[in-house]
């Protein structure tokens, strides 16, 4: 089964998928444990004291965020 990423609107990153497959580790390669998670949300405002993980900030804070992708110009 595919690793989903969907950016939520003004919101985290929701990881959908088998996330056995997926490694997440800090900055120092420090590996997060997954172990039973079905989905994960990653942080995107900054805001968060549970950093890489969603904790609600984004809404106390009004974080908006970029919704679409940029297009490449060429």
């Amino acid at each position: 089964m595919a690793i989903n990423i969907t950016g939520k609107k003004n919101g985290p990153f929701i990881v959908t998928g088998d996330l056995s497959g997926l490694k997440l580790s800090d900055a120092d390669g420090n590996p997060y444990d997954l172990t039973g998670k079905q989905t994960v949300a990653l942080c995107r405002c900054g805001g968060s004291v549970n950093k890489p993980f969603c904790d609600g900030t984004h809404s106390k804070i009004g974080f908006q965020a970029a919704e679409a992708a940029v297009k490449a110009q060429s």
